[in-house]
């Protein structure tokens, strides 16, 4: 199964290099851009599209991937321990913003 591109949570974004980025706006898909989950309790169909036909402008379906079935365990983990990386990079960077503000207050207001 790929990504199910007819449901109203699929987003796709193609960037002036001609990158694409395909991905479940709720974050349900951890295997995006290969496929989504095959019973996602989210799943439902978007209404806007139901018969109309798509320019050129659309960027092309996501291609099946054979042999994922194996690594969808370790495809899994590896994204979770990436996003728990850039959580704790984005915890770091705000505490590093709220201090030098606290920095910057006059002496008798930081607490």
């Amino acid at each position: 199964m790929t990504m199910r591109e007819e449901c109203k949570h699929f987003q796709s974004r193609t960037y002036s290099s001609g990158e694409a980025a395909r991905f479940c706006a709720l974050n349900l898909a951890p295997e995006a851009p290969f496929r989504c989950p095959s019973n996602c309790p989210k799943y439902e169909r978007r209404l806007a599209d139901v018969g109309w036909k798509h320019g050129s402008l659309i960027p092309k379906p996501v291609e099946s991937v054979e042999g994922l079935d194996e690594h969808s365990r370790d495809i899994e983990e590896l994204l979770d321990q990436a996003e728990m990386v850039v959580n704790l990079a984005v915890d770091d960077a705000l505490a590093d913003i709220k201090e030098e503000k606290r920095k910057r207050l006059p002496f008798w207001k930081r607490r």
